[in-house]
């Protein structure tokens, strides 16, 4: 699979991890940095970075490392068309796949071992949107529907804007 892969300073330990464990085993991984530890580099700089490379179809799917994992995931969750959510277990990681179309898995560098972050990108990568579940389809399309009525730009139907 395709897959960018991005992190701040707190992150990019794991993040070359990843990106490596990642390589072996056969995926395509664009590395997005940091790539290097610049403690004054900011989360949401990396998180538009993927968000804007899933949009561009430049991948099928992203991974975001922070220290927390909570501030990438807010600010991916701010780029239309991303569903990013944050994992630190394998049920998660592919039923955030299976039931709500997740396409970047948030890692929290500070809060998650290698090994359990591999477990959870194997999960996550593995994993397929059930689109043919009634529920799931219903679910989903609500999510883009509240997705639509709050973008702001031209034509926006944001009520704050």
């Amino acid at each position: 699979m395709k897959l960018v892969i991005a992190a701040d300073h707190a992150g990019f330990p794991l993040k070359e991890e990843v990106r490596a464990y990642l390589s072996n085993k056969g995926h395509e991984v664009i590395d997005l940095g940091a790539y290097e530890i610049e403690p004054r580099d900011d989360y949401p700089d990396y998180a538009e970075r993927a968000g804007l490379a899933l949009q561009s179809g430049k991948a099928q799917r992203g991974i975001l490392i922070c220290g927390s994992g909570v501030g990438v995931c807010v600010a991916a969750n701010k780029i239309p068309g991303i569903r990013a959510g944050m994992c630190h277990d394998t049920y998660s990681a592919h039923q955030g796949v299976e039931h709500d179309d997740m396409n970047v898995i948030v890692l929290g560098a500070r809060v998650i071992a290698s090994a359990l972050a591999y477990e959870c990108i194997d999960a996550f990568v593995a994993a397929r949107f059930i689109a043919n579940e009634e529920r799931f389809a219903r679910r989903f399309k609500k999510v883009l529907a509240i997705e639509a009525r709050y973008m702001c730009g031209e034509g926006s139907t944001n009520p704050a804007a």
